[in-house]
Parts: C-alpha cells; sequence; structure tokens
C-alpha cells in the first residue's frame, strides 16, 4: 500500500512541476510580445516625428522673446551724442522724444523719454537732457523742462511738445 501511495504523490509531483514549466513558458512569450509592442510605437513614433519636421520644414526660432520686448527698452542709459556733429545737436530736440514714463516720489522724481530708435533714457528731477535742456517739474501726465533763455517746454504722454513762458 506504501508503493501505490508513493506512486500517486510522485504522479502528482511530476505533473505539478510540469504545469509550472508550461506556465514559465507562458511568460516568457508574454515578456517578447511586449518587448515587440513597445519597438513597434518606438517605430510609429519615429515615423510621426519624421512626418511632422517634413510639413513643417524645421524653422529656425528665434532667440528672443518676443513679448520681452527689444534691448533698447530696459536701457537706463543716458543718450550721449558729439555735440560737435550740427546732424546730432539738431537730433538733440525734445521733438525727437516721447514721454513713456513718470516716477515720482517723496524726495526723488524721474522721467523716462524714448527716441525714435527706441532706446529709453531716465532723467532724474533738475538733471540736463541736454545742454541747455534741463528738467524741472512733472505733473500726472506731463513733464516740463526749462529752455535756457526762461523759456519752458512741456511734454506729455500723448507727445505733445509745447514751448511756454511760464508753467
Amino acid at each position: 500500500m506504501n508503493f501505490f501511495k508513493i506512486l500517486i504523490v510522485l504522479t502528482l509531483f511530476f505533473s505539478a512541476i510540469q504545469n509550472s514549466f508550461a506556465d514559465s513558458h507562458d511568460k516568457k512569450n508574454i515578456v517578447d510580445q511586449a518587448k515587440n509592442l513597445a519597438d513597434k510605437a518606438k517605430e510609429v513614433q519615429a515615423e510621426k516625428e519624421q512626418n511632422i519636421k517634413d510639413t513643417t520644414g524645421e524653422e529656425e526660432v528665434p532667440l528672443n522673446d518676443p513679448f520681452a520686448g527689444n534691448a533698447g527698452t530696459s536701457s537706463g542709459d543716458l543718450i550721449t551724442f558729439d555735440s560737435t556733429d550740427p546732424e546730432n545737436q539738431k537730433k538733440l530736440t525734445l521733438n525727437n522724444f516721447k514721454l513713456v514714463g513718470i516716477i515720482s516720489g517723496k524726495f526723488e522724481s524721474y522721467v523716462s523719454l524714448a527716441d525714435s530708435s527706441g532706446k529709453v533714457t531716465t532723467i532724474q528731477l533738475n538733471d540736463e537732457l541736454e545742454e541747455g535742456l534741463r528738467f524741472i517739474d512733472l505733473r500726472l501726465t506731463e513733464a516740463i523742462f526749462e529752455k535756457e533763455g526762461g523759456k519752458f517746454m512741456v511734454i506729455d504722454f500723448k507727445n505733445k511738445v509745447k514751448e511756454v513762458d511760464e508753467y
């Protein structure tokens, strides 16, 4: 009777081993199928990228941010011209500037003026924009400059420049 018990146990043991080998064989097949699907997905993605490149033509993208403005607007440098050149002296009039900003504080006040090239000049109260044209006062929407000879020039945000005797 022990012989039959041992025989039955061995038969069950061998059939269990056979089932476990069959399961591991299926797992290898599934892993291979997954690798094949991943490779196919990479190929499809590469084809799509190539199609996108072909349709767009790979245009170059500008390196500067178009929403940040140009480099001249962030500059706070004073405009300097050679005063001996008559062409440059002609450029140095308040008519060639546009009022772009007023900063008024308790102790200091500033105005920002932009020229036709877009370069911004910021000057402090009582500074000269050019020889003979000094920034002396500001109001809510305008800046007042004093010319030599006691005349005043007033510029506003609408780019209107007026020459007045008193302000």
